[in-house]
């Protein structure tokens, strides 16, 4: 069973909208673990083939690590314990965004994996879509993720700005070296992932995904088209290439963060039992 469920929703005119619920929450939540022992690619392969979510791998250290991820420390001791609720919540919030993503990914897909530190800066995802020979980019799509108290400023102060920032080619040598990686990861060569990199640049093959965590008082089709009003400012491209995401928590969205993060260390704890009775 897949951990999310996704189904597309009327915002507006300008874009296209997709909503995601949780649908099995146990295997969201070991998901969430296994990507905070820095094993995205595992995570990767549970959910295209539906399996049991188990690590390639497990030692007590990584499991160390992750707790921390996932534990909020407020405000922080040396040696760090946590991390502030904001920082934990929005990893949280990338990793499922990144299910999302490979929940709809086919084989010809790549995905950016999501940052393993907390406090890593940079995009917080890429997509493309590669011609299944060439491996040259048929559709790159820019992610910003937003785990926020406040998602219709954060989309006008901080969402949109980068957004515009990307299409009118500023930032883009990140983008380019994102690119390039991914498709060496998909079977590129150096040589010609350099060159098929460049396609990331290229407006007509470029989509813009804004996701936003949001309790159920903001899941209703007007308050999607008041969240993401003048996303038409991306302008010279079709509203299916603006894409409005909404992750719903249900009754209220940090209690809800709490309660999977507190699930994955569970799960975290039980792995590092098993491992020292092996």
């Amino acid at each position: 069973m897949d951990a999310l469920e996704i189904q597309v929703v009327p915002v507006s005119e300008h874009c296209i909208g997709s909503k995601w619920e949780v649908a099995d929450h146990a295997q969201l939540a070991k998901l969430i673990a296994i990507v905070a022992m820095g094993q995205a690619a595992q995570a990767a392969h549970i959910i295209e083939v539906l399996a049991p979510a188990t690590p390639a791998f497990t030692l007590q250290q990584l499991c160390d690590e992750a707790i921390v991820k996932l534990t909020v420390e407020e405000p922080p001791s040396a040696p760090r314990k946590g991390y502030p609720r904001w920082q934990r919540d929005g990893f949280i919030f990338e990793v499922i965004s990144w299910v999302a993503a490979r929940q709809g990914a086919d084989k010809d897909t790549v995905l950016k994996d999501p940052h393993v530190s907390s406090t890593s800066q940079g995009i917080d995802g890429l997509q493309l879509r590669l011609h299944p020979e060439s491996r040259e980019i048929l559709q790159a799509t820019i992610f910003e993720d937003k785990c926020t108290d406040d998602p219709r400023g954060t989309f006008l102060q901080k969402v949109l700005p980068a957004f515009k920032d990307r299409h009118e080619h500023r930032r883009s040598a990140e983008l380019v070296a994102c690119a390039a990686e991914l498709i060496q990861k998909a079977g590129g060569n150096l040589a010609n992932s350099a060159v098929a990199s460049a396609k990331v640049t290229d407006i007509a093959l470029r989509s813009y995904r804004s996701a936003f965590s949001i309790s159920d008082e903001f899941d209703s089709e007007d308050r999607r088209k008041h969240l993401f009003a003048r996303y038409e400012e991306l302008q010279g491209i079709d509203p299916s290439q603006r894409i409005a995401a909404c992750f719903v928590t249900g009754k209220e969205m940090r209690p809800w963060f709490a309660s999977i993060a507190a699930d994955a260390v569970e799960y975290l704890d039980q792995l590092k039992k098993d491992a020292s009775s092996v």
